[in-house]
């Protein structure tokens, strides 16, 4: 009876810590995501060129990929629950001293930057806490509801932003993803419990580095390269709509923000499918088989039917986001607890770098009208991860 009840306690705390963890990375993502929503106001109040806001902007994406992997490093020596706590707070404070005061724009641009390095710390804790919860026959479906944090905060930054910062102006918005930072920090802080860990013999000696051989080099990569569809679609696709398929804005927004769900879904289906085979590479290695084949159909659409363009980039939108959890998780499984915070953070960086490049190289491709050449050569990039992913090692 006691056993019961005891692994009933268990089975309550790690879903709550679960909740916490995608609370917290939610936040994250409202700010991390929600600020180029603010960038109208922002020049209007700052008076700014369109460059000037693009640096700024751009600065907690820079302080989030110089400190992932440092961030991990913590985790996996300190624990999940103080370095999310202590990262999430920081952060809210740092955009509460930026809604709160009359700056410089170097000064905003250092608080973001700063900020975006803090709130990092969510990244790598939230998911090592859920590796450490879940067991491996559940822990595809925990990061999949773990990953659905971004489409998410993107969606309450999308609509709470732009109304607060029209009635109160930018630097009062600020205030709301603050606020949210400080609320998770708050309740990170009370709520969440370290998953227990293994105890090491006194005389053992430190787990060797993963990255001695070449699997998570591999992963890290087929990931990277899986970023590029998914951020060719979510980058262009607005515009392509709007220009080529002349689509109001209004309407562009609203077909955009219903497939962000559909998305959302998709990356749960995959984590549900992954723990059902027992394998995350299996069904990552499908998925750019998929990818591919989307992206391919879309270009096909551009250049003749353009009903089939706007079907294939539905596809396309679930499609392309639903790997991301399962190259997260097989990163922390592949690399072990010792190293897993490390190892998430690294598959993170790898990521953004990819996340950040697409953007402005598939924008030179594309030019005014070559839509339908810059979704083919998008294709390209998930045929490669096909081979460059370590299923084999996996199985291993």
């Amino acid at each position: 009876m006691v056993r019961i009840e005891r692994a009933s306690a268990v089975g309550r705390r790690r879903w709550l810590v679960l909740a916490l963890g995608h609370g917290a990375q939610t936040a994250s993502c409202a700010f991390l995501y929600g600020i180029p929503f603010l960038v109208p106001s922002m020049r209007e109040a700052e008076n700014l060129t369109l460059g000037e806001a693009g640096a700024v902007v751009a600065a907690p994406s820079i302080g989030l990929l110089l400190t992932l992997i440092a961030w991990g490093a913590v985790a996996d020596r300190y624990g999940e629950r103080r370095v999310m706590a202590l990262g999430l707070g920081g952060s809210g404070l740092l955009l509460m001293v930026a809604g709160l005061g009359t700056h410089a724009l170097s000064t905003l641009f250092g608080l973001f930057l700063l900020a975006g390095a803090s709130t990092a710390s969510v990244n790598a804790s939230s998911g090592r806490v859920v590796m450490g919860w879940f067991g491996a026959s559940e822990r595809g479906l925990a990061m999949g509801i773990r990953q659905t944090a971004q489409p998410l905060g993107v969606g309450i930054a999308a609509l709470a932003l732009p109304p607060l910062a029209e009635q109160a102006g930018f630097r009062a918005a600020l205030l709301f993803p603050a606020g949210l930072a400080l609320l998770a920090a708050l309740l990170v802080g009370r709520l969440v419990v370290d998953p227990p860990r293994p105890r090491a013999a006194p005389a053992a000696p430190k787990p060797a580095s993963p990255y001695r051989e070449p699997t998570l080099w591999r992963l890290h990569g087929a990931s990277a390269l899986l970023v590029v569809p998914q951020f060719a679609v979510s980058a262009f696709a607005p515009v392509y709509l709007v220009a080529v398929q002349a689509w109001s804005p209004l309407a562009a927004g609203w077909f955009l923000a219903a497939v962000q769900g559909l998305g959302a879904l998709g990356r749960l289906a995959a984590g549900y499918w992954s723990d059902r085979v027992a394998s995350r590479l299996r069904p990552m290695r499908v998925l750019a088989v998929a990818s591919a084949a989307v992206m391919l159909l879309v270009a096909l659409g551009d250049a003749s039917l353009p009903w089939l363009a706007v079907l294939a980039l539905v596809l396309a939108a679930v499609v392309t986001v639903s790997d991301n959890g399962l190259g997260f998780t097989a990163s922390a499984e592949l690399a072990g607890i010792a190293w897993a915070g490390r190892a998430m953070g690294a598959q993170n960086t790898a990521q953004n770098v990819a996340a950040a490049l697409t953007p402005p190289l598939l924008g030179l491709v594309i030019g005014d009208t070559r839509y339908a050449l810059a979704f083919g050569l998008a294709a390209a990039f998930p045929v490669l991860a096909v081979w460059l992913t370590p299923v084999r090692a996996e199985r291993r």
